[in-house]
């Protein structure tokens, strides 16, 4: 099993590239590149919506098994994320959590004493 742990400073967007490159090296012997890039797109809607949309910090882990991957990004603010549907006027806002729900094989909220986990999965069986 090989995990990715990384603290996500408040609004530093320069992280979404950092955490994409990170888990791009966590999953070089994976052997999917098509799950690969899938991860790595997900990922970094994941973190962006941490990071635009609290005033926290937030955490990114992922974690590659036999099973495949699971990638969960905490922030530290209760508020539950939703799906939109995305307004055609509204350039690539409000895509996020929709790209997550149609591209994962699982996602969810798992909430904490203190804020929320938003998390999705990737079997590894999966072409």
């Amino acid at each position: 099993m090989c995990r990715l742990s990384r603290r996500l400073g408040r609004a530093d967007l320069r992280a979404v590239p950092e955490a994409r490159r990170e888990l791009r090296e966590l999953l070089r012997h994976w052997g999917r590149p098509g799950r690969s890039e899938t991860a790595e797109l997900l990922t970094s809607e994941l973190v962006t919506n941490a990071l635009v949309h609290t005033d926290h910090d937030a955490v990114l882990t992922a974690t590659l098994g036999p099973g495949g991957l699971r990638v969960e990004v905490r922030d530290f603010v209760a508020h539950r994320p939703r799906v939109c549907v995305p307004d055609a006027d509204d350039g690539t806002h409000g895509r996020g959590l929709a790209l997550v729900e149609s591209l994962a094989d699982a996602w969810g909220v798992r909430p904490h004493a203190v804020g929320k986990a938003v998390w999705f999965e990737l079997g590894a069986a999966a072409a």
